[in-house]
């Protein structure tokens, strides 16, 4: 990646500088269902829907199995 002058609108600060976060759902083969990027400075649990918003085909998974950000009653439902 090229670093771009004043990093841009899905650039956040960080601990360490600033950063960007890359979320991705892969169905059970690792085929890309979904990527988005999104500031750094953003807690994984808010853009776990999000992701979702960049779904790349209509069919959604019947079951969804994912780390600490996607277990939060918001997503329950």
């Amino acid at each position: 990646f090229a670093s771009a002058k004043g990093g841009g609108d899905a650039i956040g600060p960080t601990k360490r500088g600033k950063g960007v976060k890359i979320m991705a759902i892969v169905d059970r083969h690792g085929l890309p269902l979904s990527v988005s990027t999104h500031a750094a400075n953003h807690h994984e649990v808010t853009l776990v829907q999000l992701s979702f918003d960049f779904y790349m085909i209509e069919a959604k998974p019947e079951h969804l199995i994912g780390d600490k950000a996607y277990d939060s009653d918001g997503l329950d439902t």
